[in-house]
């Protein structure tokens, strides 16, 4: 077993704050700039990627712990958590990846783990910001001015081409091990 060093950043904010939206713009400008990009999210709720009645969900509900989906166009794997109602290991879920095929990962949730991420703080939701209470937040994304000015790096919630190029020009301070 070896390691891989990677960027990886994750968005974190609470549900309706726009963290979809805002990593959906940030891959499309990476992407349009050569970069190849992975992307994880941690879903709270259960969510299935296969259809009832078909043959694959049909062996996976018999008992099978890995369904691995292939077409000409790609392919996924479902793995079946050995301890269910456990939230997933963020670095677990990070060396699935085919590494070598990424240039960095951004990560969708996962606000509880430690690791390098952007708040994204939108001032309509009433929400208190989370970066006083992470010191895994290296930025904070936001649509208007904070109650309490950060010691970090404030970023315009509705420019991504920003928000890219912050996370490009910090690759070296986001990097992490990932054991492959």
């Amino acid at each position: 077993m070896g390691e891989t060093i990677i960027p990886v950043v994750g968005f974190v904010a609470p549900s309706g704050s726009g963290k979809t939206t805002l990593v959906r713009q940030v891959v499309a400008v990476l992407g349009g700039r050569g970069r190849r990009v992975g992307y994880l999210k941690h879903a709270h709720h259960r969510f299935d990627l296969d259809v009832p009645g078909k043959d694959s969900y049909e062996v996976r509900e018999a008992g099978a712990q890995q369904t691995l989906l292939a077409s000409k166009a790609r392919w996924a794997l479902q793995v079946q958590n050995p301890v269910q109602g456990e939230d997933p290991d963020l670095y677990r879920m990070l060396s699935r990846f085919e590494l070598e095929r990424l240039d960095l990962i951004l990560v969708e949730g996962f606000k509880h783990a430690d690791y390098p991420k952007i708040e994204v703080h939108r001032s309509a939701t009433g929400e208190a910001p989370l970066y006083p209470g992470d010191p895994g937040i290296i930025a904070v994304a936001t649509d208007g001015p904070l109650a309490v000015e950060p010691p970090l790096v404030v970023l315009p919630l509705n420019a991504p081409e920003t928000v890219a190029d912050f996370i490009l020009s910090h690759l070296d301070d986001i990097r992490l091990r990932i054991a492959s």
